[in-house]
């Protein structure tokens, strides 16, 4: 089982073998590697049982690491960094010959962020080598914000756990992509589109189409279906669209197979699921407590219910970001 300690000398000696670690960040856990090293990136790959299609993201300790790691840099990334970073931002930029395409999904651009988390930045200003980090979780499923949580998927399969306490922010880093002509935005994030865009002067370009499972990612997170419980979640636009499920659905049963709620700022008063446990984001409709709590609810949730019936939560701020990783962790409509 996999020791959850606060010794960043102890994960650098892990990470210096070859292997991958658990990591706090602002965001979620990442699960770290040597993003030099082949070997090590195989080893996440593996841990995670996830695709090789899908990218994973360079974490690097300063902006001055980007040059060494990075080319053909436009000042846009420079000057996003300087206003954003160390935070939750990730720039696809052309990556370097040095990265292996293990990073990359075999594609000639990466991912790249400056975590702010300060046992990470410590940890990676202790390293002559960048880490790459996916969500420390099995892949497709809900992402980790305390080290019990990487414990309870991965503690049998990584040796270390860099404990960092709770993830202040609870969602991944945002994802903009500048490779092309213009800025495309490939995943909603913790920091919001309505920041980037104010800071451009200009609208965010979205992708036009959804990513194939089966085609190298440019970011990850981005595939349809994504950060999905154990248990079946369905997602609705409102409360009159789960009375309308209450009025078509058997709702008697109970224990671990019952439904349960995932609300935004208040429980839904309705006899038929007064016995179900219900979890609430922000009693004080606030975006950045329902952000911080998402995946931790989702995590109690589905250890207790059969099916999670999730409300979706105002559109806008971080808001927008919630509601992309309830999207893609829900089912089709019953």
């Amino acid at each position: 089982m996999a020791i959850i300690g606060t010794s960043v000398q102890e994960a650098g000696a892990w990470l210096r073998d070859g292997w991958p670690v658990g990591i706090p960040t602002e965001t979620v856990y990442g699960l770290a590697a040597n993003a030099c090293d082949r070997e090590a990136l195989l080893r996440v790959f593996e841990t995670k049982g996830r695709p090789l299609t899908d990218p994973l993201i360079v974490h690097l300790a300063s902006q001055e690491d980007l040059n060494r790691f990075a080319v053909d840099v436009p000042e846009t990334a420079y000057a996003l960094l300087e206003a954003f970073s160390p935070g939750p931002l990730t720039l696809i930029l052309p990556k370097a010959p040095i990265l292996p395409d293990e990073v990359s999904a075999g594609l000639t651009t990466a991912g790249f962020r400056i975590p702010s988390h300060p046992l990470t930045l410590e940890l990676l200003r202790s390293l002559d080598f960048p880490l790459a980090a996916p969500s420390a979780n099995l892949f497709g499923r809900t992402s980790p914000t305390t080290a019990d949580h990487v414990a309870d998927q991965l503690g049998e399969r990584i040796p270390y756990i860099l404990d960092g306490g709770p993830c202040r922010i609870g969602l991944e880093s945002t994802v903009l992509d500048l490779s092309g002509p213009e800025p495309l935005l490939l995943r909603e994030g913790g920091l919001t589109a309505e920041s980037l865009e104010a800071f451009l002067g200009r609208p965010l370009q979205r992708p036009n189409r959804l990513a194939q499972a089966d085609q190298a990612q440019r970011a990850p997170g981005t595939l349809a279906h994504h950060y999905a419980p154990s248990v079946p979640l369905f997602l609705f636009a409102d409360d009159m669209a789960i009375i309308d499920w209450l009025n078509h659905h058997d709702h008697s049963k109970q224990g671990p197979q019952a439904p349960a709620l995932l609300r935004f700022n208040q429980a839904l008063m309705d006899s038929r699921c007064a016995a179900w446990n219900q979890e609430i984001l922000s009693p004080e409709g606030d975006l950045e407590q329902a952000a911080h709590q998402l995946f931790g609810a989702l995590r109690r949730l589905e250890k207790s219910a059969g099916i999670i019936l999730a409300q979706k939560v105002p559109n806008t701020g971080l808001g927008a970001a919630i509601n992309d990783r309830l999207q893609r962790a829900s089912m089709k409509p019953l």
